[in-house]
């Protein structure tokens, strides 16, 4: 029940490179990466109003959850994650690791965790009653619940490395059988690497 999946999808999304070369116009133009909007467009559509008392919950229910102090730690350490990315996106040149820096630099003056948070408002406002925001302030306020709270990021973790590996080992025997089944892929694979690799001195 936390905002981490939330919190890192949205960091990832917002920290791609909001230019890059179209294919169209062979220049910057802005693009989205993330929908078809770019950055800082918005929907004509008006929020709906939220029952003040529900979202004053709501509130309260993410604080309980400590949401705030996870989107101030995922704000720091997104820079390990998502700089790599962005290096990849962009095309290699003196010019790249500073404007990466100056990105950050910028992006991170920016982010505020309030502001994130406030953007959740009307997710849980669609998808629980206020009956049910209630339910999860009584759940999470029990011992069971706090116990809940600290051990889900942990158990995430190791649930991610488990299944990273599992997910390596099935693409290894996937990747073995398929070259079995297909020596002619197998045999023009060999001759790629040799051509991929330079000549040994």
């Amino acid at each position: 029940m936390t905002l981490r999946p939330t919190v890192i999808a949205f960091l990832l999304c917002a920290s791609l490179p909001l230019y890059a070369q179209s294919p169209e116009a062979g220049g910057g133009t802005p693009r989205a990466f993330c929908g078809k909007e770019t950055a800082g467009s918005h929907s004509s559509v008006p929020a709906a109003k939220i029952d003040s008392t529900k979202e004053a919950d709501i509130r309260r229910l993410l604080d309980l959850l400590g949401t705030k102090a996870l989107v101030e730690q995922t704000v720091e350490g997104m820079s390990k994650s998502v700089r790599p990315l962005m290096a990849n996106s962009l095309p290699p040149g003196a010019y790249r690791e500073k404007l990466i820096d100056l990105f950050f630099s910028k992006f991170t003056s920016k982010m505020h965790a309030q502001e994130l948070l406030d953007l959740a408002i009307p997710s849980y406002d669609k998808t629980f009653s206020h009956e049910e925001i209630l339910g999860l302030i009584r759940f999470y306020e029990t011992p069971l619940g706090q116990k809940t709270i600290k051990i889900l990021p942990t158990l995430a973790a190791d649930l991610q490395e488990r299944g990273s590996k599992w997910g390596e080992e099935l693409g290894r025997q996937s990747m073995l059988e398929v070259l079995g089944e297909h020596p002619d892929l197998a045999q023009a694979l060999t001759d790629a690497q040799k051509l991929a690799s330079p000549p040994s001195k």
